[in-house]
């Protein structure tokens, strides 16, 4: 498994060995040692989810406030994503930056994405199987989320505005500024 940091401290990509034979392929998709010796995170997954989504399907930008804050593992099963997350972190140096990637059971790459990160994706594909594992239970009492279209924030989604289907509730999450001004 490669694990690599990205330019957000503490968000991994995660490229697992695959191996392949004429019965079809085998992979690790997490292994807690592995991934505290490369990444010096010791976290214990607690929950997970699965949603499925119809092209142009935005979900996010998503977090947990305080206590409830959530580290993620999230990975593409069928299907493809736009990944994207924003270190909303107020004292590191890449506060406001975000990280964008492309998820599907073809490349087969995973996302850890740090407590202190909104996250969110779009469904490029019909039928996405989009899974995550998260360090925190789900508490609606401190979710909290940034409006997909920030101009503080300036994520290019990879799809037109126009094919985008997005709930109400993620049309009236805050902006960047108002949440952290």
């Amino acid at each position: 498994m490669n694990i690599k940091e990205t330019h957000l401290k503490g968000c991994y990509v995660i490229t697992p060995r695959v191996f392949k034979d004429e019965r079809g392929y085998f992979l690790e998709t997490f292994n807690q040692k592995t991934f505290s010796e490369a990444t010096g995170i010791h976290t214990k997954f607690v929950q997970d989810n699965l949603s499925n989504s119809s092209k142009g399907v935005l979900r996010g930008l998503h977090f947990q406030k305080g206590t409830s804050a959530q580290a993620k593992l999230v990975q593409v099963l069928k299907g493809k994503v736009l990944d994207v997350c924003v270190d909303i972190r107020k004292d590191s140096p890449t506060f406001g930056q975000h990280f964008s990637i492309v998820l599907d059971p073809i490349n087969k790459k995973q996302l850890y994405v740090p407590r202190g990160f909104a996250h969110g994706f779009v469904a490029l594909e019909n039928d996405t199987i989009f899974s995550y594992k998260c360090d925190n239970y789900y508490d609606k009492a401190s979710e909290s989320g940034i409006i997909y279209n920030d101009t503080t924030v300036k994520i290019n989604w990879g799809i037109p505005e126009d094919e985008m289907i997005i709930s109400e509730k993620d049309l009236d999450l805050e902006t960047f500024e108002n949440l952290f001004d």
